[in-house]
Protein backbone atom coordinates (compact mmCIF):
# COMPACT_ATOMS: atom_id res chain seq x y z
CA UNK A 1 0.00 0.00 0.00
CA UNK A 2 1.60 3.37 -0.71
CA UNK A 3 0.60 5.66 1.90
CA UNK A 4 0.83 8.66 0.07
CA UNK A 5 -2.37 7.63 -2.37
CA UNK A 6 -5.69 8.13 -2.66
CA UNK A 7 -7.86 5.78 -1.93
CA UNK A 8 -10.82 5.39 -4.26
CA UNK A 9 -13.69 2.98 -3.45
CA UNK A 10 -16.26 1.90 -6.27
CA UNK A 11 -19.21 0.41 -5.32
CA UNK A 12 -21.01 -1.27 -8.47
CA UNK A 13 -24.67 -2.07 -7.66
CA UNK A 14 -25.12 -4.09 -11.07
CA UNK A 15 -26.91 -7.40 -10.52
CA UNK A 16 -25.86 -9.33 -13.84
CA UNK A 17 -22.94 -10.23 -15.50
CA UNK A 18 -21.40 -9.02 -17.78
CA UNK A 19 -23.12 -5.74 -16.37
CA UNK A 20 -23.64 -2.27 -18.25
CA UNK A 21 -23.48 -0.92 -14.37
CA UNK A 22 -19.91 -2.61 -13.89
CA UNK A 23 -18.94 -0.91 -17.36
CA UNK A 24 -19.92 2.46 -16.27
CA UNK A 25 -18.07 1.90 -13.12
CA UNK A 26 -14.86 1.49 -14.89
CA UNK A 27 -14.97 4.00 -17.24
CA UNK A 28 -15.56 6.42 -14.22
CA UNK A 29 -12.66 4.97 -12.43
CA UNK A 30 -10.19 5.06 -15.28
CA UNK A 31 -11.54 8.90 -15.99
CA UNK A 32 -10.74 9.70 -12.07
CA UNK A 33 -7.63 7.75 -11.88
CA UNK A 34 -6.77 10.16 -15.01
CA UNK A 35 -7.60 13.04 -13.57
CA UNK A 36 -5.70 12.67 -10.13
CA UNK A 37 -2.54 11.67 -12.65
CA UNK A 38 -2.68 15.44 -13.86
CA UNK A 39 -2.71 16.60 -10.47
CA UNK A 40 0.29 14.32 -9.54
CA UNK A 41 -1.75 12.23 -6.97
CA UNK A 42 -0.82 8.64 -6.34
CA UNK A 43 -4.20 6.37 -6.18
CA UNK A 44 -5.41 3.09 -5.14
CA UNK A 45 -8.83 1.99 -6.64
CA UNK A 46 -11.22 -0.85 -5.26
CA UNK A 47 -13.94 -1.98 -7.01
CA UNK A 48 -17.04 -3.48 -4.56
CA UNK A 49 -19.40 -5.91 -6.79
CA UNK A 50 -22.27 -5.82 -4.22
CA UNK A 51 -23.97 -8.64 -6.36
CA UNK A 52 -21.42 -10.94 -4.61
CA UNK A 53 -22.30 -10.02 -1.63
CA UNK A 54 -25.74 -10.76 -1.77
CA UNK A 55 -26.28 -13.38 0.82
CA UNK A 56 -23.78 -11.81 3.45
CA UNK A 57 -26.02 -8.51 3.09
CA UNK A 58 -29.46 -10.17 3.75
CA UNK A 59 -27.77 -11.62 6.74
CA UNK A 60 -26.65 -8.66 8.21
CA UNK A 61 -30.02 -6.90 7.67
CA UNK A 62 -31.48 -9.58 9.39
CA UNK A 63 -29.20 -9.82 12.46
CA UNK A 64 -28.53 -5.85 12.71
CA UNK A 65 -25.44 -5.77 12.01
CA UNK A 66 -22.57 -6.37 9.26
CA UNK A 67 -20.05 -9.63 8.92
CA UNK A 68 -18.05 -11.73 6.66
CA UNK A 69 -17.02 -10.55 3.30
CA UNK A 70 -19.94 -7.41 4.07
CA UNK A 71 -18.13 -6.28 6.78
CA UNK A 72 -14.62 -5.97 4.70
CA UNK A 73 -16.49 -3.78 2.14
CA UNK A 74 -18.34 -1.42 4.42
CA UNK A 75 -14.69 -0.96 5.75
CA UNK A 76 -13.31 -0.40 2.71
CA UNK A 77 -15.85 2.16 2.04
CA UNK A 78 -15.95 4.15 4.92
CA UNK A 79 -11.77 4.44 5.05
CA UNK A 80 -12.02 5.48 1.75
CA UNK A 81 -10.93 9.10 0.34
CA UNK A 82 -13.71 9.26 -2.01
CA UNK A 83 -16.40 7.07 -3.56
CA UNK A 84 -17.99 6.60 -6.90
CA UNK A 85 -21.07 4.39 -6.94
CA UNK A 86 -23.48 3.67 -9.79
CA UNK A 87 -26.66 1.50 -9.62
CA UNK A 88 -29.37 0.52 -12.40
CA UNK A 89 -32.69 1.87 -12.14
CA UNK A 90 -35.70 -0.60 -10.82
CA UNK A 91 -39.04 0.78 -10.28
CA UNK A 92 -37.37 4.62 -10.19
CA UNK A 93 -34.93 3.78 -7.78
CA UNK A 94 -31.80 2.57 -7.07
CA UNK A 95 -31.61 -1.14 -6.20
CA UNK A 96 -32.44 -2.72 -3.31
CA UNK A 97 -29.01 -4.49 -2.45
CA UNK A 98 -27.49 -1.13 -2.93
CA UNK A 99 -29.74 0.08 -0.52
CA UNK A 100 -28.48 -2.63 1.69
CA UNK A 101 -25.58 -2.02 1.80
CA UNK A 102 -25.76 1.85 2.12
CA UNK A 103 -28.01 1.09 5.17
CA UNK A 104 -25.14 -0.27 7.19
CA UNK A 105 -22.50 2.15 6.77
CA UNK A 106 -21.73 4.33 9.67
CA UNK A 107 -23.12 7.56 8.85
CA UNK A 108 -20.73 9.26 10.68
CA UNK A 109 -18.04 7.53 8.92
CA UNK A 110 -18.78 9.30 5.81
CA UNK A 111 -19.48 12.85 6.47
CA UNK A 112 -17.82 14.96 4.28
CA UNK A 113 -16.74 12.31 1.58
CA UNK A 114 -16.26 13.15 -2.35
CA UNK A 115 -18.99 11.25 -4.13
CA UNK A 116 -19.49 10.87 -7.36
CA UNK A 117 -22.98 9.30 -8.15
CA UNK A 118 -24.30 7.33 -11.82
CA UNK A 119 -27.11 5.42 -12.86
CA UNK A 120 -27.76 2.70 -15.49
CA UNK A 121 -31.14 2.37 -17.28
CA UNK A 122 -33.37 1.44 -20.04
CA UNK A 123 -34.36 5.26 -21.33
CA UNK A 124 -33.03 8.51 -20.44
CA UNK A 125 -36.33 9.10 -18.84
CA UNK A 126 -34.82 7.39 -15.74
CA UNK A 127 -31.96 10.01 -15.45
CA UNK A 128 -34.29 11.57 -12.80
CA UNK A 129 -33.29 9.14 -10.87
CA UNK A 130 -29.62 10.66 -9.78
CA UNK A 131 -31.49 13.98 -8.63
CA UNK A 132 -34.19 12.20 -6.96
CA UNK A 133 -32.95 9.17 -5.21
CA UNK A 134 -29.54 9.10 -5.24
CA UNK A 135 -28.53 12.30 -4.19
CA UNK A 136 -31.14 12.66 -1.32
CA UNK A 137 -29.38 9.15 -0.13
CA UNK A 138 -25.56 10.61 0.04
CA UNK A 139 -26.87 13.96 1.29
CA UNK A 140 -28.48 12.12 4.15
CA UNK A 141 -24.77 10.16 4.67
CA UNK A 142 -23.31 14.20 4.43
CA UNK A 143 -21.12 13.10 1.59
CA UNK A 144 -20.23 15.25 -1.22
CA UNK A 145 -21.72 14.88 -3.61
CA UNK A 146 -20.08 16.43 -6.74
CA UNK A 147 -22.42 18.59 -9.24
CA UNK A 148 -22.71 15.93 -12.47
CA UNK A 149 -24.04 13.03 -12.51
CA UNK A 150 -23.66 10.21 -14.36
CA UNK A 151 -26.47 8.74 -16.02
CA UNK A 152 -26.15 6.02 -19.39
CA UNK A 153 -28.88 4.52 -21.30
CA UNK A 154 -28.52 2.09 -24.23
CA UNK A 155 -27.92 4.68 -26.57
CA UNK A 156 -25.00 6.21 -24.81
CA UNK A 157 -23.39 2.78 -25.29
CA UNK A 158 -23.30 3.24 -29.26
CA UNK A 159 -19.62 4.96 -29.38
CA UNK A 160 -20.44 7.99 -31.00
CA UNK A 161 -20.08 11.57 -28.81
CA UNK A 162 -22.18 14.63 -29.76
CA UNK A 163 -20.25 17.89 -29.71
CA UNK A 164 -19.42 20.34 -26.71
CA UNK A 165 -19.11 17.08 -24.33
CA UNK A 166 -22.64 16.38 -23.55
CA UNK A 167 -21.88 12.42 -24.77
CA UNK A 168 -21.33 9.89 -21.99
CA UNK A 169 -17.45 10.67 -22.55
CA UNK A 170 -17.82 14.15 -22.06
CA UNK A 171 -20.05 13.77 -18.77
CA UNK A 172 -18.05 11.17 -16.86
CA UNK A 173 -14.95 13.48 -17.53
CA UNK A 174 -16.70 16.23 -16.18
CA UNK A 175 -17.59 14.56 -12.82
CA UNK A 176 -14.05 12.87 -12.52
CA UNK A 177 -12.75 16.31 -12.92
CA UNK A 178 -15.05 17.50 -10.25
CA UNK A 179 -14.41 14.97 -8.08
CA UNK A 180 -10.42 15.26 -8.01
CA UNK A 181 -11.52 18.50 -7.15
CA UNK A 182 -12.45 17.57 -3.71
CA UNK A 183 -9.88 14.78 -3.14
CA UNK A 184 -7.20 15.70 -1.06
CA UNK A 185 -3.68 13.13 -0.53
CA UNK A 186 -3.16 11.24 2.75
CA UNK A 187 -2.00 13.67 4.97
CA UNK A 188 -3.51 17.25 3.64
CA UNK A 189 -5.36 18.68 6.28
CA UNK A 190 -7.82 20.10 3.64
CA UNK A 191 -8.75 16.32 3.45
CA UNK A 192 -8.41 14.69 6.57
CA UNK A 193 -11.70 13.45 8.04
CA UNK A 194 -12.01 13.49 11.84
CA UNK A 195 -12.90 9.92 12.44
CA UNK A 196 -15.62 8.88 14.73
CA UNK A 197 -14.88 8.89 18.80
CA UNK A 198 -15.99 6.23 21.20
CA UNK A 199 -18.95 6.63 22.90
CA UNK A 200 -18.53 8.44 26.52
CA UNK A 201 -14.77 8.72 25.68
CA UNK A 202 -13.11 11.96 26.02
CA UNK A 203 -12.43 14.43 22.77
CA UNK A 204 -8.80 13.28 22.08
CA UNK A 205 -9.59 9.55 22.01
CA UNK A 206 -9.17 8.21 18.71
CA UNK A 207 -11.59 6.20 16.89
CA UNK A 208 -9.75 2.49 18.64
CA UNK A 209 -10.01 0.86 15.06
CA UNK A 210 -12.20 -1.71 12.99
CA UNK A 211 -11.76 -4.84 15.00
CA UNK A 212 -12.85 -2.90 18.42
CA UNK A 213 -15.75 -1.11 16.28
CA UNK A 214 -16.90 -4.50 14.79
CA UNK A 215 -17.14 -6.03 18.31
CA UNK A 216 -19.26 -2.97 19.48
CA UNK A 217 -21.36 -3.39 16.16
CA UNK A 218 -21.65 -6.95 16.81
CA UNK A 219 -22.48 -6.28 20.83
CA UNK A 220 -24.97 -4.05 20.14
CA UNK A 221 -26.87 -6.21 17.04
CA UNK A 222 -27.22 -9.05 19.50
CA UNK A 223 -28.25 -7.03 22.12
CA UNK A 224 -31.23 -5.59 20.33
CA UNK A 225 -32.05 -9.22 18.64
CA UNK A 226 -32.32 -10.75 22.24
CA UNK A 227 -34.21 -7.41 23.15
CA UNK A 228 -36.89 -8.70 20.37
CA UNK A 229 -37.17 -12.26 21.38
CA UNK A 230 -38.58 -10.88 24.57
CA UNK A 231 -37.86 -12.93 28.23
CA UNK A 232 -37.12 -16.55 27.84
Amino acid sequence: MNDGAVRVVAVNGGLSEPSSTRMLIDRMVAAVTDALGDREVAVEVEVIDLRDLAVDLGRSMAVGFASGEARAALDAVESADALVVASPVFNASYSGLFKMFFDLVDVDAMAGRPVLIAATGGSPRHSMVLDHALRPLFSYLRTLVVPTGVYAAPEDWAGTEPAGGVGLNGRIDRAANELADLIRPRGSSRGETPRPRVDGAPDDVRDPGPDVRQRTIEAAGIANFARLLGPS
